[in-house]
């Protein structure tokens, strides 16, 4: 079957990436909205997040059709791991974005502001303005709110850490079984890493919980609740996305697919996974530690 398919697959056309496109749009404009506090902002962004969740499964669908009828060949397969790459490429500068922008903040706006270099322009804003990172004396309450204290690095995080830490072992260890045809060990692990991944969500809306309530901590809070909700907002969206990809992948073990020689489907999430794993790490050492 796979000498017949040497040449390149070309599939048929497909509705699911202007789906994927009007589900993406529904879903930013409601989150604009709901930041806004506007009556449909909810509705919006909830009807974008289905639609999303409609065109992933959908096309994840069509495409392990095509993968179990052996229409992708050796070429395919090469495209679809420089696709993936180059994909995590994009994710890579799109989270540097944001770790730049908090670079910025940190170590060029808030000394300026404080008084430091040729760019000093607090003392023309704010009186007793103090310069210290994340900014809780708060010089405008009525324009942001006042946070009581910064998100603390040893607590929640740090058992998130760990829990992200070792979601990235029993993958690996899914991996190697998979390679070694050892199927319960693979499903087991695959299991545990899905697990552990829903774990994560769980406790870091547990976070954002006690971040609003006990500390004020919002995005409206300057800078600081900016970089901090963008940053672990957008990472807990790409744990959420990888969550459901591997949960995917553990339907499609149980039901016996992927072998030894041709398991890209496993390997593509779990490049996405390890990406997300790292990403973290970053994240926490210069958003909750530093």
């Amino acid at each position: 079957m796979e000498k017949e398919y040497q040449t390149y697959y070309v599939p048929a056309q497909s509705h699911w990436p202007i789906i994927g496109s009007i589900g993406l749009t529904t879903l930013v404009i409601g989150a604009v909205h709901l930041f806004h506090e506007t009556p449909y902002g909810a509705h919006l962004f909830i009807a974008g997040a289905l639609i999303i969740a409609y065109m992933m499964f959908g096309w994840f669908s069509a495409v392990i059709r095509e993968s179990q009828q052996g229409l992708y060949s050796a070429q395919m397969d090469r495209s679809f791991r420089w696709g993936m790459v180059w994909f995590i490429f994009s994710e890579v500068m799109f989270f540097g974005a944001f770790f730049g922008a908090l670079y910025y903040a940190r170590s060029f706006s808030v000394p300026w502001l404080g008084g430091h270099g040729d760019k000093a322009i607090a003392h023309m804003l704010w009186e007793n303005f103090r310069a210290t990172w994340p900014l809780l004396n708060n010089p405008n309450p009525e324009q942001f709110a006042t946070i009581k204290e910064a998100m603390s690095a040893w607590g929640l995080p740090t058992i998130n850490t760990l829990i992200l830490l070792t979601s990235g072992v029993t993958l690996t260890v899914a991996h190697h079984a998979l390679k070694n045809q050892h199927r319960s060990l693979l499903i087991a692990g695959l299991s545990i890493t899905v697990s552990l991944g829903i774990l994560f969500l769980c406790l870091q809306a547990f976070e954002y919980h006690h971040a609003y309530t006990e500390l004020s901590l919002k995005l409206s809070s300057g800078i600081y609740g900016t970089t901090f909700f963008m940053l672990t907002g957008f990472h807990g969206a790409h744990v959420t996305i990888g969550t459901i990809m591997l949960f995917i992948i553990l339907l499609r073990c149980l039901k016996g697919h992927f072998t030894t020689e041709q398991h890209f489907g496993f390997e593509a999430v779990a490049w996405y996974w390890h990406f997300v794993d790292v990403v973290w790490l970053i994240l926490f050492i210069f958003v909750y530690w530093l």
